[in-house]
């Protein structure tokens, strides 16, 4: 069956250029003008991943990621013409799983499609029945869900797949070059400041949870989960 792609921009010539490239790959493909019309194409399509530009009217793009991530994990990538580091950070920090720059090149816009699906299904495929557990600290992949003194707390999947990542190899320093392949994949094509935002994001939900462990910065080097 084919993947679904949702497109997502009120300029309708880039819809239907996207729309009729993606096609041509085998993806089914929807398009919304707006950014209230996403959300209810998003409920009804399903999509398997979001295109979505960030000036749009209505609701923008910041808003319609959100709003997304409230119901699902399903990949979004975030179009825009703007290539600003606080664009690219908010985006990640709102859950976006990439960030591509207008005017872009179909055939990377495609590269990227693949890659993050790629990331996605093998994270959804893979044998999550494994359960992290430490002081006051709970997370479970098959649920994907974090626990924090006993209560579930709303996290981003890429940033419970780094704790995941840290926590199950606890007390080992990990530079960014190596959480960026062993977390988002080896063709990942941002930066290594997404680690950043996403460890600042963890801390700020970790911050007094407990004193038997920490999210440790470890300079000039990276990062690791050491208990201590």
């Amino acid at each position: 069956m084919a993947n679904k792609i949702l497109v997502v921009d009120d300029e309708f010539s880039i819809c239907e250029v996207l729309k009729l490239a993606l096609e041509n790959e085998g993806y089914e493909v929807k398009c919304a003008g707006d950014g209230a019309e996403a959300i209810e194409v998003f409920k009804i399509f399903d999509p398997d991943l979001v295109l979505l530009d960030i000036m749009m009217p209505k609701k923008d793009g910041w808003q319609v990621c959100r709003e997304i991530r409230e119901q699902s994990a399903k990949p979004i990538i975030m179009l825009s013409a703007k290539g600003e580091v606080f664009d690219k950070v908010l985006g990640l920090e709102l859950g976006a799983d990439d960030f591509v720059v207008k005017p872009f090149d179909i055939k990377e816009v495609a590269a990227r499609i693949k890659a993050v699906l790629r990331r996605y299904n093998t994270r959804e495929s893979f044998n999550t029945e494994e359960v992290i557990k430490f002081d006051n600290l709970e997370i479970s992949k098959q649920k994907y869900e974090l626990k924090l003194a006993g209560k579930v707390v709303d996290v981003p999947p890429k940033e419970l797949e780094l704790l995941y990542f840290l926590t199950s190899n606890y007390n080992r320093v990990f530079t960014r070059d190596q959480l960026l392949d062993r977390v988002w994949g080896f063709d990942y094509a941002g930066e290594s400041r997404t680690v950043d935002v996403h460890v600042k994001r963890l801390r700020e939900k970790l911050d007094g949870v407990s004193d038997k462990w920490i999210l440790k910065t470890v300079w000039g080097v990276g990062y690791k989960f050491e208990l201590l």
